[in-house]
C-alpha cells in the first residue's frame, strides 16, 4: 500500500496478509490486548460467502470462469468493505482461505506423476515456464514497472494462475506491489485463461496435433488448473490425460518457484532496513505444508473420491479468498493503473503459448 492513501481509508486498509494498518500504534496495541468475540468475523464472512455463491452460480449456469466471476462480483460490491464491521471477516478469508486452498492442492499432485511425464516433455515445460517469466520481466522493464510486478505476472502465468499469484504475493509483499496492482493481475490472469480455454482446443485441431501434442500444449500454456485439464478433455480423453499430468507437474513446481522468487526479489528489489523482513520468510509455512501433502499423497494417494472433494474445497477457499481481496480493493486505484499494468501477464501468456506451440510441433 502507498503512503498517500486517504486518512479515512487508511484506518481500515486490509490486505492479503490480514493486517489492519492503523495510524496510531498505541491504539493498535490496545486493540490487540482486548479479547474480541468471534462474532466480529460474521459480517465479512457472510458478505464474502454470498458473493462467492453468486460467482459459483454464474459459473455453473453460464460457463463463466468461477475465479473471474468472483473477482468481478467482489469489485462490484466493494462498497460493503467501507463498513468497518466487515473488515475482520474479509481479512481472515483473504489470509487464511488462500493459504488453506493452496495447501489442499498438494492432494492433487504426486512425485510419480512428475516422473511419469518423461524427460522430453519436462524439458519443454521448463522452457515454457522460463519463457513466461522472462517475457513478463522484460515487459515490466520496458513499461517502466518494478521487477516485482514482472515476477508476479510471469510466475503466476508459468505455474497455475491465481493460486500461484496468491502464493507469490505472500513472499513479494505489499511493500513492493500495491493491492490494486495485485487484483488487476488476478483479473487479467482469469480472463486470459478463459480465452485460452475457448481458443486452444480448436487451434490444436486446426494444426493437426496428435493427442500427445495437444495435451502438452494446453497443459503447459493455460494458467488455471481446471481450465487446462478441461481444454485437454475437450480435444480427446488421451489429450486430457496428458494435459492433466503436464498441468499438475506445473503445480508441483509452485514451491520451488516461490522459494527462488523470495531469494531473487530480496536481492533485486530489497526493502528498507527493518521493513517486512520478519514477516516475509524465504519459504512460507503454507508452502511447506503444500510440499508435505505432496509427499504424503505420493506415498499413500487419496482415494479418487476424497481427492475430488479436496479439490472442490481448495477451489472454494481460493474463490472466497480472491473475492474478499477484490472487495477490499479500491477501484479508483485499480482504474488509475493504466495499460502498462496488464503488459507483464499479456507478454507471459503470448510467450508461453509460442514456446509451447513450437515444442509441441517440432519435438513431441
Amino acid at each position: 500500500m502507498t503512503r498517500n492513501r486517504r486518512p479515512d481509508f487508511e484506518a481500515y486498509a486490509g490486505d492479503l496478509f490480514g493486517e489492519m494498518m492503523l495510524a496510531d500504534t498505541t491504539a493498535t496495541a490496545a486493540a490487540k490486548a482486548e479479547r474480541k468475540p468471534l462474532s466480529r468475523f460474521i459480517p465479512g464472512l457472510a458478505i464474502c460467502a454470498i458473493a462467492g455463491a453468486a460467482a459459483a452460480w454464474l459459473s455453473q449456469n453460464y460457463g463463466v470462469p468461477v475465479i473471474l466471476a468472483g473477482l468481478l462480483i467482489g469489485l462490484a460490491v466493494n462498497f460493503a468493505a467501507t463498513d468497518p464491521r466487515t473488515h475482520d471477516g474479509l481479512d481472515a478469508v483473504s489470509r487464511h482461505g488462500l493459504r488453506a486452498g493452496i495447501v489442499l492442492l498438494g492432494f492433487q499432485v504426486t512425485a510419480m506423476q512428475v516422473v511419469a511425464m518423461g524427460i522430453v516433455p519436462f524439458a519443454g515445460l521448463a522452457l515454457v515456464m522460463a519463457a513466461a517469466l522472462l517475457a513478463a520481466l522484460a515487459a515490466a522493464r520496458v513499461t517502466g514497472q518494478s521487477p516485482a510486478i514482472g515476477l508476479l505476472g510471469g510466475g503466476a502465468t508459468a505455474i497455475c494462475g491465481a493460486s500461484a499469484a496468491l502464493a507469490l504475493y505472500g513472499v513479494i509483499g505489499r511493500e513492493r506491489i500495491e493491492q490494486a496492482q495485485f487484483t488487476l493481475t488476478l483479473v487479467i490472469l482469469a480472463a486470459a485463461s478463459a480465452i485460452a480455454l475457448v481458443a486452444y482446443p480448436p487451434l490444436t485441431q486446426m494444426l493437426g496435433f496428435t493427442d500427445a501434442q495437444a495435451g502438452f500444449l494446453v497443459g503447459a500454456s493455460i494458467h488455471d488448473v481446471a481450465q487446462a485439464i478441461g481444454a485437454g478433455f475437450a480435444v480427446s480423453d488421451p489429450a486430457g490425460a496428458q494435459a492433466t499430468v503436464v498441468k499438475l507437474t506445473r503445480v508441483a513446481l509452485l514451491a520451488p518457484l516461490v522459494a527462488l522468487a523470495a531469494l531473487w526479489i530480496a536481492k533485486v528489489e530489497p526493502l528498507p532496513e527493518g521493513v517486512g523482513k520478519a514477516r516475509v520468510p524465504v519459504l512460507p509455512g503454507f508452502i511447506l505444508a503444500f510440499l508435505a501433502l505432496v509427499g504424503i499423497n505420493s506415498l499413500a494417494p487419496l482415494p479418487p473420491l476424497l481427492a475430488a472433494h479436496a479439490l472442490t474445497l481448495s477451489k472454494t477457499l481460493l474463490l472466497l479468498a480472491v473475492t474478499a481481496t477484490a472487495m477490499r480493493t479500491r477501484t479508483d486505484l485499480l482504474l488509475g493503473l493504466g495499460w502498462r499494468a496488464v503488459m507483464p501477464v499479456l507478454a507471459a501468456t503470448i510467450a508461453s503459448l509460442a514456446v509451447a506451440l513450437g515444442f509441441a510441433r517440432w519435438v513431441i
